[in-house]
């Protein structure tokens, strides 16, 4: 890991943890174990600071996304295991909300969060296609408003972290009303790990 990495990557710690308001140049200097003015150095000023932290979450966050497709699953425990995988390691996704939220205030920000989100939106695409969706773009778009949905109510909200095969059971469900597909539509295939604690 790059300093530019690690900079990035305590400053997402920090964001999860203390919030907005915990995230300063000082902050990640000594949450690093670097050096004063390490930080202030790479990236000068707050807006440079949260543009490199949501750079890379977004490089982190579609790696976890690739790192569970596995050629030939069913494209429903795809998802179900990509949405497991986030509720498990909750710090990126509050660390994106926060960031979210500021994106609303900072329009530097807002365009590089809208492009971070164009990234998921193909691959959304191509499963709802896959699901034999006659209407793939806009059935891609209603599974990441169903997944972000059911993520954020587990995370920041009153609702519990749901099971793996909680997660699939509610995709297939969604997926029947959107396709109008009768009967089983994906195959268990629990990766692990049960109903959690939040983290």
């Amino acid at each position: 890991m790059n300093r530019s990495e690690l900079i990035a990557e305590t400053a997402i710690a920090l964001l999860s943890e203390r919030g907005m308001r915990g995230l300063t140049h000082r902050a990640v200097d000594e949450a690093a174990g670097l050096p004063p003015g390490s930080t202030s150095n790479l990236a000068r000023t707050r807006a440079a600071l949260l543009e490199l932290t949501l750079n890379r979450l977004t490089v982190l966050e579609r790696r976890t996304f690739e790192s569970v497709i596995q050629p030939g699953a069913h494209p429903i425990d795809q998802l179900a295991a990509a949405l497991h995988k986030q509720l498990q390691d909750s710090r990126r996704t509050l660390a994106r909300y926060e960031l979210a939220l500021e994106a609303t205030r900072r329009p530097e920000l807002r365009t590089i969060y809208d492009a971070a989100g164009t990234q998921f939106r193909a691959p959304a695409t191509a499963l709802a296609a896959a699901l034999g969706s006659t209407d793939p773009v806009r059935h891609g778009r209603q599974l990441i408003a169903y997944a972000e949905g059911l993520v954020f109510d587990a995370l920041a909200g009153a609702g519990e972290i749901p099971t793996y095969e909680d997660l699939r059971k509610g995709l297939e469900e969604l997926v029947r009303g959107m396709t109008g597909h009768q009967g089983s539509l994906a195959k268990p295939a629990e990766p692990g790990g049960e109903r959690g604690d939040r983290r």
